[in-house]
């Protein structure tokens, strides 16, 4: 079962928690310094939104889990 991700990228802080955990699914925007979904799981065309296969369940939870702002959101589609 695919899980879907949201960032808030109004709230990202560029702590950089999300791409060191998770830098398969999360990376930096070289433009603005904040957090995006890699451009292979993007869905809506959205940088803030992203589908992740179930063998990074772990990874992306763990993301979510550290980021100090509570920005990214990791639900079960």
């Amino acid at each position: 079962m695919p899980f879907r991700v949201t960032i808030d990228r109004d709230g990202c802080i560029s702590c950089a928690a999300c791409w060191t955990d998770c830098p398969e699914f999360f990376e930096e925007n070289e433009e603005d310094g904040l957090s995006q979904v890699v451009e292979a799981y993007r869905t809506d065309e959205s940088l803030a939104v992203g589908e992740a296969p179930d063998e990074m369940e772990d990874c992306v939870t763990e993301a979510a889990d550290d980021c100090p702002v509570d920005v990214i959101d990791v639900v079960a589609e």
